[in-house]
This record gives C-alpha cells, sequence and structure tokens, in this order.
C-alpha cells in the first residue's frame, strides 16, 4: 500500500522553467505547492567556477540529460512498423534533474511571429483548397499575440534577454528583426559581441536582401537583476553554453533566474527522486486528487492536491496523461481523441564550410553568437507557390568552440592519427550556414503508449511515430537553394551539405534538436485539443500541463520564449479565475 503524504493546495510535477514559473505564480498567490522532481538537485554551484566545463563529461556523455534506462521512448516511422525502444540518446536530449532542459540549453531566445500562433488561419486565407496535404491537421493555438505579448515581455526580463528590438510598438527599428511582432519594451539587454563568423554571415545575407539580426540571447550581454532580484553576469564568451551549465552565472536557466528566489518562500517545497507515474482521479474521472510517485527507496507514495500541473518534458506530460486515463487517446484511423494528437518536431539541416586563410577563433563564444533572419518565416514570403507551408529561420552561430565537437569533413577518420591531423587543419576554419524549419502536425504523427514495452515500474512506455513528410521535404530542398546561394557569396575553400531530402526519413541516432512538441494541444475545440487555452484539461479540470506539448504544430524557431509566456499566460488565469470558482474555464460546446 502505498505511503501517504500531507495535502497541498497544488503539486508540480517536473522542475524546470514551467514548474518554476508555476512555482512562483502560485505561491504569489498564497498556495502552498510542492513540486516533485524525478531527477537529482541542481544548483549552480554543481558547475560554477572554479569547477571545470568539462567536455567529454557534458558534452559527449550527457551528464545532464536524462538516459534511456529512466525515459524510453519507443520510436516507429508509420503505423505498419513496429516501434522499438530508444536505448541511447540521439535526436533529442531531454534535461535530467532540477533545472532540466532549461540548465543545459543553448540560450536562444525568440518569438515566434503573430501568424505563427494563427497558422490555421493563415492557411486558409494563403493556400487554395486541396493543395496541402489532406492529412495534415494545422490548428490554431487558440491565443493571439497581444494576449501574449506581456507575458513574452516579462520572461524576457526574468532571463535579461539580449538583442536588437525590430518593432517596437509597430514602428520598425533599425538593425533588429522587420518581421517580428510589436513589442511593447524594447530588449532589456544589447545584443551579444559580434565575431568574425557574424560579420561574414551579415554581410552576405544583406548583398542577397536580406534583413539578418543578431540572435535573441538568454546568455546575458551585461550584469543583470531580473523582477525577482536575482542576478546574472555578463558572458565571458566561454564557448560552453549547449549541453553545459554556466560556470559564469551568465545564461539564464531556472536555476539562475527563479529557484534561489523560489526556494526561499515558505509555502514551497520541492522533493528530488520523486518519479511521478501517474495521477489519480477520482471516482467519477473528472478530479484530480493528487500523484502517485516512486520515492528514492523504491517505495510508491500518494501525493494528495487539488490541483495537478504538469510540467515536466512534453513528451513525458503526454505519457503521464495516456497513463492517468485524463482524456481520450488519440486513434489515427477515425480521428478521434485528442491525448497524442498532432506531435510534431522540428527539421534542420546546413552547409559546413571550411576556409584555409580565416581564422574564426571558435573559443571565444556564447551559446546564441551569430545572426538570424526571419525573412522565409510564413507569411514573409509566398510558399504557397512553391507548394509548402510554413518556414525555416536562417542562420549562422558560432555556438561553440568545444574541440571534440568540431564538425570536420565527412571523410575524416574517427580516431587515430588522421583524426588528430584533421582537427588541427580545420579547427578554427569552420563556418555553417543553418535552418531550422517549422513541422507541420499530421494524421499519422502521434503518441501513444507501447503495447510491449514497459518501464521498471510495470507503466507502458510512450510510443513515437514520426516521420519526415514530403511538405517539410519541399521546405527543406527550397531552405537548401537559398543557402547554397549565401554559400556561393562567401567562397569557402571546402563545403559540405546535410539537409533532410527526397525519400528521406527520420534518424533517430542524430541529433536534430529537443524541441519535441504537441501530443497534448491547446485550442478552443475539444474535439482537436486535449488542452483548452489556458492549458487546462478539457476532462479533468484541476490538472493544468503547461508545455510544448500545447504546441499544435511546431514553428520555425527556439520554444522557450513561447513554452513560458504560455505558462504564465495559464498561470494568470488560475489566479484571477479559477482559485475563485475551481471548474471548467471553458464550456465544451
Amino acid at each position: 500500500m502505498a505511503k501517504q503524504q500531507p495535502r497541498v493546495d497544488a503539486v508540480i510535477v517536473g522542475l524546470g522553467w514551467t514548474g518554476s514559473i508555476m512555482g512562483m505564480e502560485l505561491t504569489d498567490a498564497g498556495l502552498n505547492v510542492l513540486a516533485l522532481e524525478r531527477g537529482a538537485d541542481r544548483s549552480n554551484a554543481d558547475f560554477a567556477y572554479p569547477k571545470a566545463a568539462d567536455e567529454l563529461q557534458y558534452g559527449i556523455r550527457h551528464t545532464m540529460m536524462q538516459k534511456p534506462k529512466q525515459s524510453a521512448v519507443t520510436i516507429r516511422r508509420n503505423l505498419d512498423e513496429r516501434a522499438l525502444p530508444q536505448r541511447k540518446l540521439g535526436a533529442f536530449l531531454p534535461g535530467d534533474g532540477v533545472g532540466g532542459a532549461g540548465a543545459h540549453w543553448t540560450g536562444v531566445l525568440i518569438r515566434p511571429t503573430p501568424t505563427d500562433l494563427q497558422l490555421k488561419s493563415f492557411a486558409d486565407q494563403a493556400f487554395e483548397p486541396g493543395v496541402l496535404q489532406d492529412d495534415m491537421q494545422i490548428q490554431d493555438f487558440g491565443v493571439t499575440w497581444d494576449e501574449l505579448e506581456p507575458h513574452f515581455t516579462f520572461f524576457e526580463n526574468v532571463c535579461g534577454q539580449s538583442g536588437t528590438t525590430g518593432n517596437l510598438r509597430g514602428e520598425t527599428q533599425e538593425g533588429g528583426d522587420p518581421f517580428e511582432g510589436p513589442r511593447s519594451e524594447p530588449y532589456p539587454l544589447p545584443a551579444l559581441q559580434d565575431t568574425q563568423n557574424t560579420e561574414m554571415f551579415d554581410k552576405a545575407a544583406r548583398q542577397l536582401g536580406y534583413h539578418p539580426f543578431p540572435n535573441p540571447s538568454a546568455n546575458v550581454s551585461r550584469a543583470w537583476t531580473n523582477p525577482y532580484g536575482m542576478q546574472l553576469g555578463p558572458c565571458n564568451y566561454c564557448g560552453f553554453c549547449s549541453r553545459y551549465g554556466c560556470v559564469n552565472y551568465s545564461k539564464a536557466s531556472p536555476q539562475t533566474c527563479i529557484l534561489n528566489a523560489l526556494k526561499q518562500r515558505s509555502n514551497f517545497a520541492y522533493r528530488t527522486h520523486a518519479n511521478v507515474t501517474r495521477v489519480e482521479l477520482a471516482a467519477d474521472g473528472k478530479t484530480a486528487t493528487g500523484v502517485t510517485y516512486i520515492d528514492e527507496n523504491g517505495e510508491e507514495v500518494f501525493q494528495p492536491a487539488d490541483m495537478v500541473i504538469l510540467a515536466s518534458y512534453a513528451l513525458n506530460n503526454v505519457r503521464l496523461m495516456l497513463n492517468s486515463g485524463i482524456g481520450q487517446m488519440y486513434d489515427p484511423v477515425s480521428r478521434t481523441g485528442t491525448v497524442g494528437r498532432n506531435y510534431a518536431y522540428q527539421i534542420g539541416g546546413g552547409i559546413h564550410m571550411y576556409f584555409d586563410d580565416i581564422e574564426f577563433n571558435p573559443f571565444a563564444t556564447a551559446g546564441a553568437t551569430g545572426r538570424m533572419f526571419n525573412d522565409f518565416s510564413p507569411g514573409n514570403f509566398d510558399s504557397a507557390s512553391h507548394g509548402f507551408i510554413g518556414g525555416a529561420k536562417m542562420h549562422s552561430s558560432q555556438a561553440s568552440g568545444t574541440p571534440i565537437k568540431t564538425p570536420l569533413p565527412k571523410d575524416t577518420p574517427s580516431w587515430g592519427q588522421g583524426y588528430k591531423d584533421a582537427l588541427q587543419k580545420y579547427y578554427g576554419h569552420h563556418m555553417k550556414l543553418s535552418m531550422t524549419g517549422s513541422v507541420m502536425s499530421y494524421r499519422t504523427n502521434m503518441l501513444d503508449l507501447d503495447p510491449t514495452w514497459k518501464d521498471p515500474y510495470g507503466m507502458p512506455l510512450l510510443r513515437m511515430t514520426f516521420d519526415w513528410k514530403e511538405n517539410e521535404l519541399k521546405l527543406s530542398r527550397f531552405m537548401r537553394d537559398r543557402l547554397r546561394e549565401i554559400a556561393d557569396v562567401l567562397k569557402p575553400d571546402h563545403m559540405e551539405e546535410s539537409f533532410q531530402l527526397n525519400g528521406d526519413h527520420f534518424k533517430v541516432t542524430s541529433y536534430v534538436s529537443t524541441h519535441n512538441v504537441g501530443g497534448a494541444v491547446m485550442g478552443t475545440d475539444p474535439s482537436n485539443s486535449a488542452l483548452n487555452r489556458y492549458l487546462q484539461s478539457w476532462d479533468v479540470h484541476n490538472v493544468f500541463v503547461p508545455g510544448g506539448n500545447a504546441f499544435p504544430q511546431n514553428f520555425q524557431a527556439n520554444p522557450t520564449d513561447l513554452i513560458a509566456a504560455l505558462t504564465y499566460w495559464s498561470a494568470k488565469k488560475i489566479k484571477e479565475d479559477y482559485l475563485k470558482n475551481p471548474g471548467p474555464l471553458m464550456s465544451r460546446a
């Protein structure tokens, strides 16, 4: 029989960005809040100076990531294949422990565009009936730019976002992104310093008529004190951001921006090594009574709570809903059910360029160092004439100078003298042109419970069914050609391409991004969304599910800013309305 803990007002599952934000907001409202984190505790002291940024430990052995034995996903490319479990980290790298992926992320902090939030409405206007694939399931988010803008602004102040404003209250600003939605305030801090890489890309892109701007960054360019009183130090361009905790307190993360303030509150507590396995429901199935978790001793514990916030990684949020019977599991044949529907990802690609006589000094950089342009985001160009919907962020980023991960030509030996010779020759002479592309949602790209594979506690693993579709492959071919044009201007001595093209399938072994989204999406129609526009479960009113799982499809950029803004949006509604009168915030009619 499970042990039972004293009741709390709200239990939060996961203590990364969304869990930390919800913790601050709900304790502000006077609630007694408990967070449960299945990984270990992590603080800034775990990786700050004088400790070394060890590439072998963090960049190769993935110390800050979940191991497949903890959170394996089974994967197949279509409904007819038998899914097999992921046994080695590859395409995506979910974070482990307090801070989650927010502790080891690169730090690119960019908003979606207003069009991204209302993509279905855009598609209905821009595309003739029958042009898009029949199995495509595009949806609007159910929330508008104007509703989210104050929450973007607040989170960017929490992070000390560094960059160059492009649209301030409807007025285009020199040097920023002319295609961004109108901001109510400028960036809190100026952009990071340029590099040789950045200047070359900027010049070539402008020569071709594009509008590059500095990457919006959560690696702070100046000292910053945020609204919670947390202090961040200016980035020292050490080159260790993605896959690492920040050694200099300069990268925004739950640890540097929120958690030390949250931990001081008497109505907040957290437990680590607490692996939540299911949300417990009342007899009628319409109200959650709390959660059950396995503690560090392997014992089952029931934690009663009046409200449950699922704030873990997107894939785990969906799995918990499915294993708990919250909502109806999606059926791709009948297109009924909503939990597991509209899983999406991102498509990437790039051109590796090598310059014999240019030294880029890659060791002096920050995770978000670089420039990008959004000329090819939806609505900014005529994608319909090219037969696809979506877009891509085009960028060149000098994100890291770590030697083991230095990109080398494809014919380079993986070990020995040949590898050493190539590393000596090409380190510091490499520059990459990249695209980060949107991915639409489709009938057969989905998440459900695997009928065969289970975790050590007997709970079914999450099964992912996903493959690239022709729309995204068309997008990839189009963007490849645009990057080739930039490469032609730059004239490298040698270059190699890496894109998903004709007939290519999704490969789980090669890293793409940790931007997994969908599966428990938000919306205004309970027939095609698991959550309402306030991230509240349509079926269990005291369960809220903030995270990338809420995206109905994925847009062409990094998701953190949108995830955080949606979390603040949800918390605002909880505080203003739900706590006064607990129940559904929207009618199912």
